[in-house]
C-alpha cells in the first residue's frame, strides 16, 4: 500500500484493480479537509495508470467511515463561503471525480456509511454492504440537509418516492431493504466486505475495458437523453469498437473455445 497526501488515504494496485483505502480508523474514517484531498487526489493519480480497469473503495479497519468529521462541519458552518473555498476540495468535488472515472468503481460498506459517508457511495457503480451496516441520509437530524448529491443520484438510482423517504426521514435503510430496491449489488458479513468488492472489482477487469468503459457512459447518460437521442449515443460510441484489436480477439476467444486476453485498443 502506498500513502498519498497526508497519509489519510492509501492505494494499491493488484492487476488491473485499483484498491483506495481511507486510512483514518481511530477516527472511524470520518472525512476530513485533509482525508477528502487526498482521495480525489488518490483517484486521480490510479486512474492516470493506463493499466487499471476498476477500482475498490474501502475502509482501513472495522468500519468503511463515519461520514463527515462532526468538528469540521461544526466548524465550516461558522465560515463564510470564500474560507470554505480556501478549505480545499469538498465532499462534492469527490464525489464528482468518481463519477466522472474513466472505469467502474466498486465500493465496500462495511458497518457503517452515514450522511456523506452515504453520499460519497452514491456515484460508483457498485455497492457490496454489511448486513450490520448503518446507511443512510441522516443531515435532515442534523440541523441541514444532504447536499453532497444524495437528492439528486439517489432519485436517479431508487425513484424519487424512496428517495423523499430516505431524505426527509433521516433514517437508515436496512441493507436487505436496500438490496431490493436496486441500491447496493450485495450483501453480505461485516468481515467479507473488502473481499466482496475486491471480487467484482476483479469480475470487471477480466472484460474488454474499452467495452467497459463505453458501455458505462452510455448507461449514465441514458436518464438524461430523450429515448432516440440516447439510443443515437449508443451507437456513436459502440461502432467504433469493431476496429479494434480487442473486438478481433473477443470473437477469436470465443470461436476457439479459450479466455480472451483483452488490451484496451
Amino acid at each position: 500500500m502506498r500513502e498519498v497526501g497526508t497519509g489519510l488515504v492509501k492505494t494499491d494496485v493488484v492487476g488491473h484493480r485499483a484498491d483506495v483505502v481511507l486510512n483514518r480508523p481511530e477516527k472511524r474514517n470520518a472525512m476530513n479537509a485533509e482525508l477528502l484531498s487526498d482521495l480525489r487526489r488518490a483517484f486521480e493519480e490510479v486512474l492516470a495508470e493506463g493499466d487499471v480497469r476498476a477500482i475498490a473503495l474501502l475502509g482501513e479497519g472495522p468500519v468503511f467511515s463515519a461520514g463527515m468529521d462532526l468538528e469540521m462541519m461544526r466548524d465550516r458552518g461558522q465560515q463564510d463561503a470564500d474560507e470554505q473555498g480556501q478549505a480545499g476540495p469538498g465532499l462534492r468535488d469527490v464525489t464528482d471525480t468518481i463519477a466522472e472515472a474513466r472505469v467502474p468503481t466498486v465500493v465496500g460498506i462495511k458497518r457503517a456509511a452515514p450522511a456523506g459517508a452515504f453520499e460519497l457511495t452514491l456515484p460508483a457503480d457498485f455497492r457490496v454492504i454489511s448486513e450490520d451496516a448503518q446507511y443512510g441520509v441522516i443531515e435532515v437530524k442534523l440541523g441541514v440537509f444532504p447536499f453532497g448529491g444524495a437528492p439528486t443520484r439517489l432519485s436517479r438510482l431508487v425513484g424519487l418516492a424512496k428517495a423523499k423517504e430516505l431524505v426527509l426521514s433521516g433514517e437508515f435503510i436496512d441493507p436487505r431493504e436496500a438490496e431490493q430496491i436496486g441500491l447496493v449489488n450485495e450483501v453480505c458479513g461485516a468481515d467479507g466486505v473488502d473481499e466482496r468488492a475486491r471480487a467484482w472489482a476483479d469480475k470487471l477487469t477480466g472484460n474488454a475495458p474499452l467495452g467497459v468503459q463505453r458501455a458505462r457512459k452510455a448507461l449514465n447518460a441514458a436518464l438524461e437523453m430523450p429515448l432516440d437521442e440516447s439510443l443515437a449515443y449508443e451507437r456513436a460510441l459502440g461502432e467504433p469498437l469493431a476496429d479494434t484489436r480487442d473486438y478481433t480477439e473477443g470473437f477469436t476467444a470465443r470461436i476457439e473455445g479459450r479466455e480472451p486476453e483483452f488490451e484496451g485498443r
